[in-house]
């Protein structure tokens, strides 16, 4: 796992707080101080949290099961968009389709309507409608595309939820806990972390700091996908080991054959007197 140093963390600006009036006072466990108006996280606190994070995190991929990323403000789409490529995790950046978890039958009947399409595209039935008809299914599939095709692998609730910004996502923080899936967050100085499982104090606004947070996330997620594999390639081998040392078994010969064999033995015999 990535080591997380605290003057990373500063070049960052990951210990920057929103103003002191926006402060929320469930926060005050993880500020260092105020300067000129604006609170400083404490970022020992920080990197003990993330640590803890990233072993929950690591625990979790190694299962197999899926982590959520959800990050729909400007500073963090591009950033997630691009790290989840590297660990083929599910992420959300456009707008949280409300009922995202709590009503994911529906949700995945979205994506089984987008993958119809695309079967639609292969067979030549697209090329049958209309040409207005055609239009109309070529905008309904770009609008499921922007707004799940990041999800269109996830055939199951996540393990997992991971966010940036709590605030901004409360939608998605109320519909995780209503299912009990762990929740995971960067949390700035006007959040509430009390909601969260795993809370990160951190700045949620700057690009640099969310990258910094991300990255070392992914890193610890990428470690529990090669475990995963390497405890798969292991079985994989051990059967293989087992099948090759297994002893050949003869087939015992019936009494029929046993007769059969016996007088052929005596005739050769006679023969050969």
């Amino acid at each position: 796992m990535q080591k997380v140093e605290i003057k990373d963390l500063i070049d960052s600006g990951v210990h920057f707080g929103h103003l002191t009036r926006k402060w929320n006072p469930n926060m005050s466990n993880y500020i260092y101080s105020e300067k000129n108006g604006i609170h400083i996280i404490n970022l020992y606190k920080t990197s003990a949290k993330l640590l803890e994070a990233c072993e929950a995190l690591k625990k979790i991929a190694s299962t197999g099961r899926k982590i959520l990323f959800v990050a729909t403000k400007k500073q963090a789409k591009d950033i997630v968009s691009e790290l989840m490529k590297g660990i083929n995790m599910p992420f959300i950046t456009e707008r949280w389709p409300g009922g995202m978890l709590t009503n994911f039958v529906t949700i995945r009947k979205a994506v089984k309507k987008m993958a119809s399409i695309d079967r639609m595209k292969k067979d030549g039935t697209f090329e049958t409608l209309s040409k207005k008809e055609r239009l109309q299914v070529d905008r309904n599939r770009a609008k499921l595309e922007k707004n799940l095709g990041s999800i269109s692998d996830m055939t199951r609730l996540p393990g997992a939820i991971f966010i940036v910004d709590v605030k901004r996502e409360n939608i998605a923080v109320k519909e995780a806990q209503k299912l009990k899936i762990p929740i995971f967050a960067m949390v700035d100085t006007n959040s509430d972390p009390r909601d969260i499982d795993y809370p990160i104090p951190s700045n949620d606004d700057a690009s640099k700091a969310i990258k910094k947070i991300l990255t070392i996330v992914v890193d610890a997620i990428k470690e529990g996908l090669e475990l995963r594999q390497n405890e798969k390639d292991a079985a994989a081998n051990s059967e293989s080991k087992d099948s090759s040392d297994s002893p050949e078994i003869v087939p015992e010969m019936s009494e029929k054959s046993k007769s059969v064999d016996s007088k052929n033995k005596g005739k050769e015999e006679k023969e050969n007197k």
